[in-house]
């Protein structure tokens, strides 16, 4: 995928490779006293959205740390567009097209947006008038609007994970893995953000998405590969699953049915109606017509 100049949403798309984009082979890697991953089989092809799901600590934030080449693995094989990344760690991993976008954004907030993305560049790529240009037509292009003169600082957390993701693209990725990128998002921001991948997907880049949520899962991916322990435990279209089915597959047994009582509102402790507040820049986010109600419970905790 090339983002340096754009190009014609009709224009046709190629023929895609038979070739997986990211392929896993028998992936083993241990810490001192845990097995993290135990021989993992997993792929994903050009131009596809795969899920990588699975608890907090069951594995998933390792794998894609040795597929992008931060970690040497025990045993097995990663192959990255055919090629085998060996161990060459991260720089042979991003010559090969793997670009990862980590859930904890890695900016430096007294610099401007143009100057974070800069440092992930080459020398080349990191001409400060040429960037600012390429920063404006990639962020317009994909729906994640930036100004590249904005101090990062300044930025909600949603805004920053849009630089993040700019970022990825401007280093022209063929596989892209994000891990959690809608754990700090509004509702809004992550269908903009779908939106973006769904395009990207179109074009050809292959998609590893990380994440738990099971909603965004079965809304988004075209294959989903869950990990619990370490194992996989299978591999699924996630949009032909129910949430439990996936839920199952997570955590080995159906999802406990918790009994609720009737709650019992109190007095009104905060009460907003119609609420209208303007961004205080043009890249912020407004609040329109908000209106809501906290009670106090009938122990005195405060419930919606």
């Amino acid at each position: 995928m090339d983002t340096s100049a754009l190009v014609d949403d009709s224009t046709p798309i190629q023929q895609r490779s038979q070739v997986p984009a990211l392929q896993v082979i028998g992936v083993t890697k241990s810490f001192p006293g845990v097995r993290a991953l135990a021989s993992v089989d997993f792929d994903c092809m050009e131009g596809e959205v795969h899920a990588l799901v699975g608890e907090n600590g069951y594995g998933k934030s390792t794998m894609i740390k040795a597929a992008s080449g931060v970690y040497d693995i025990d045993e097995g094989q990663i192959f990255i567009g055919g090629q085998d990344l060996g161990h060459g760690g991260v720089q042979r991993s991003r010559r090969l097209g793997l670009i990862t976008a980590y859930q904890d954004t890695s900016l430096v907030n007294e610099l401007t947006v143009a100057d974070n993305i800069a440092l992930a560049l080459s020398p080349r790529d990191a001409g400060r008038r040429g960037l600012r240009r390429r920063i404006r037509e990639v962020s317009k292009r994909y729906g994640l609007p930036l100004d590249p003169a904005r101090r990062v600082h300044t930025m909600s957390v949603g805004e920053r994970q849009r630089v993040e993701i700019v970022r990825c693209l401007l280093q022209d990725p063929r596989l892209l893995i994000l891990d959690e990128p809608t754990s700090v998002l509004t509702p809004q921001a992550v269908d903009a953000l779908f939106d973006t991948l769904r395009h990207l997907a179109a074009e050809g880049c292959s998609i590893v998405y990380i994440s738990h949520k099971l909603d965004e899962i079965r809304a988004l991916c075209d294959r989903a590969t869950v990990l619990r322990a370490g194992r996989v435990t299978g591999t699924c279209d996630p949009r032909s699953e129910t949430a439990s089915s996936l839920a199952r597959m997570m955590i080995g047994h159906d999802l406990p049915r918790p009994k609720h009582r009737a709650a019992r509102a109190g007095a009104d402790a905060l009460v907003v109606e119609r609420l209208d507040v303007p961004a205080d820049d043009p890249f912020g986010v407004p609040l329109q017509n908000v209106s809501l109600r906290v009670r106090t419970g009938e122990t005195g905790d405060s419930a919606l």
